[in-house]
């Protein structure tokens, strides 16, 4: 393990012990430490229910209801495309924490996409697309959560998109570290999907508040090229901040057709994670609601029998 590895799980290991830089910069790694507590908890991703937000059927404002009501999970994960607009009304933002406060929602980040490329090749526009997710950090910040996940999107060879993502990256997590945000990148496509790449750029960044959100389901790097999912997760895992359970097709016994929860999750808990699993249903096979509760199922199922091989 390099130093810089070791730096950063001794600066998440000061923060759980409740130090005063605990209060900079919150760790989502050690939400669950008890001895009576889940091995981890479940999370629901607002991207779960996108075609009935797009559509108009659900309003971005009753996120928590439907997630606590609906489901009986207490904590979420936002999308800034649902309240692309309405970010900048900060009584409408008011009004959304209120409502998730009220429920015992736990607000845990903000997945934000559409607002430039960080790795961009143009200083300029990499600059711009740096500065546009600023109000996102403070808007993650008021709600409560723990991070903003971006994208490290960039073109060129390996090296110059790892050293231009990098850069972006970089400016981006030294404004959030001043609001005590974390900035994590999921592998979403292009090179972030290589696992081996993503992880070179969060080392080259160098910053513990800047780290990664493993997503179970997106490791295809180009038309022509995919990467192995166990391999590009456990390659994440050392710098995730939070996990995306991306399911889309389910068999009879209800278990993921294209990925197997239960040698994926090891992977997450054998690197020593302990905070929530977003839920992320993608499929088409199920209407939404269905495929966030056969997800939520399996996730439960697998946390069970994991639990009991470990007792």
């Amino acid at each position: 393990m390099n130093s810089r590895s070791i730096s950063r799980r001794s600066f998440l290991q000061t923060m759980a012990a409740g130090s005063a830089a605990a209060l900079l910069l919150p760790n989502p790694l050690k939400a669950s430490v008890g001895a009576n507590d889940p091995m981890f908890r479940i999370s629901l991703a607002q991207w779960s229910l996108h075609r009935h937000f797009f559509e108009g059927k659900l309003k971005a404002i009753d996120f928590a209801s439907i997630a606590k009501n609906e489901f009986g999970i207490n904590a979420i994960e936002y999308v800034n495309q649902f309240f692309r607009e309405e970010v900048r009304d900060r009584q409408w933002i008011a009004d959304l924490k209120q409502r998730s406060d009220d429920l015992g929602v736990k607000n845990l980040l903000i997945m934000c996409d559409g607002l430039g490329n960080l790795g961009d090749p143009d200083e300029a526009k990499r600059n711009q697309a740096v500065e546009n997710h600023f109000i996102w950090v403070e808007t993650a910040k008021y709600l409560g959560c723990h991070s903003i996940r971006v994208n490290a999107a960039s073109s060129g060879t390996w090296d110059e998109q790892l050293d231009r993502a990098a850069d972006g990256l970089h400016h981006l997590s030294t404004f959030a570290s001043g609001h005590g945000l974390n900035v994590i990148v999921e592998n979403h496509g292009g090179l972030s999907s290589n696992g081996e790449w993503l992880t070179s750029v969060i080392r080259k960044v160098d910053l513990p508040n800047c780290g990664t959100l493993p997503d179970f389901g997106n490791f295809r790097v180009s038309p022509t090229e995919t990467y192995d999912r166990y391999k590009g997760v456990e390659e994440l895992m050392e710098y995730a901040f939070a996990v995306s359970a991306k399911s889309h097709d389910f068999d009879e016994s209800g278990n993921e057709v294209h990925t197997d929860y239960r040698r994926m999750m090891k992977i997450v808990l054998d690197a020593g994670y302990r905070g929530y699993v977003g839920i992320e249903y993608e499929g088409n096979g199920l209407g939404e609601m269905e495929g966030i509760r056969a997800t939520q199922r399996l996730l439960g199922t697998v946390r069970d029998e994991l639990s009991a091989s470990n007792s």
